[in-house]
């Protein structure tokens, strides 16, 4: 049945024809593991990431304050200093040369002021990015954005079938080879992170979306450029606990699957209150690099606290028909 048939299409949206993929990846992080086959319906989902101008749309119609612009809840940090507990958001700041990768405070910041329209810290300004992806927005601010939009957050089946644009358990979106015939086909970080910058993809920080090809079905920047927020809860694996289908098919094939409550296996952040979730986000970021993070891979998978805004996730939304 065609597009047409279904609905008429929806503006800057495509269509993703539903069906069974394998999802999940065997060769790399274990949070991707095990690979199993799921079925979707089909969905539009947005050609691109949210922008700073669709994002600035949404304010400027509903007066909508991000959590990155509200002062912190003191009971959500109850070890921090007072003086410390001012609206704010995690800027990265490269480092002088090779660090222990295994801190990630040596490259992130709390700023304060930082923000979506303020995307470095107080003196920046979001003009001139326009069409790069709105940044420093937690899971609320962009289930907010989706309501106010009509449309919802993707679940990480949904996201992932997309990503692959029809490419089975390829490794990229684009195919097995990270860079064919030397071209780059996402903004990833290239280098030595989180010091060495090389920008042989053109950019060093965030890029306006569609600057690299589409995949398979026509959506631009699901690998790099930022991470995407998803509507599952994070669990460290596939087969976690808190999974749930509409449909159990015979075959015991899901069908639409999502996880739709918190899991209860994972170690708190030291200094900040347990009463912390995570949810899934994909498609890495421009700070991804084969060193420290190569998710940039459509089975790639994160959990970020659902309180913690940063210079390196946005979002995009679907339509469910």
């Amino acid at each position: 049945m065609s597009t047409s048939l279904r609905q008429p299409r929806l503006k800057n949206m495509v269509w993703i024809e539903g069906g069974e993929f394998r999802m999940g990846s065997e060769d790399f992080y274990p949070e991707e593991r095990p690979v199993h086959t799921v079925t979707l319906d089909g969905f539009w989902m947005d050609e691109h990431p949210v922008t700073v101008a669709e994002f600035r749309r949404f304010v400027r119609d509903t007066g909508y304050v991000t959590l990155a612009e509200r002062t912190p809840d003191r009971a959500m940090y109850p070890d921090a200093a007072s003086e410390d507990l001012v609206a704010g958001s995690l800027v990265f700041h490269p480092t002088a040369g090779p660090v222990d990768l295994g801190d990630f405070r040596r490259w992130w910041r709390y700023v304060p002021g930082a923000c979506w329209h303020r995307p470095d810290g107080p003196g920046s300004t979001s003009a001139g990015r326009e069409r790069h992806p709105v940044t420093h927005v937690v899971y609320e601010d962009a289930e907010a954005y989706a309501t106010w939009a009509g449309k919802a957050l993707p679940t990480e089946a949904e996201w992932e079938f997309a990503a692959r644009g029809g490419l089975d358990q390829a490794t990229f979106i684009w195919g097995d080879e990270f860079a064919p015939r030397a071209r780059m086909m996402a903004n990833t970080w290239q280098g030595e992170f989180p010091w060495q910058n090389l920008r042989t993809d053109g950019f060093e920080g965030t890029s306006p979306v569609g600057s690299f090809r589409a995949n398979g079905y026509g959506l631009f920047d699901m690998a790099g450029n930022v991470w995407e927020w998803t509507s599952d809860f994070f669990t460290r694996n596939h087969s976690a606990d808190g999974h749930t289908s509409e449909v159990e098919h015979a075959c015991c094939v899901p069908h639409n699957p999502r996880v739709d409550a918190p899991s209860a296996d994972l170690l708190p952040i030291p200094g900040v209150s347990t009463e912390i979730t995570r949810h899934v986000i994909k498609g890495g970021s421009h700070l991804c690099a084969p060193n420290y993070c190569l998710r940039y891979r459509p089975a790639a998978r994160q959990g970020q606290d659902v309180n913690s805004s940063t210079s390196h996730v946005g979002f995009r939304c679907i339509v469910r028909v």
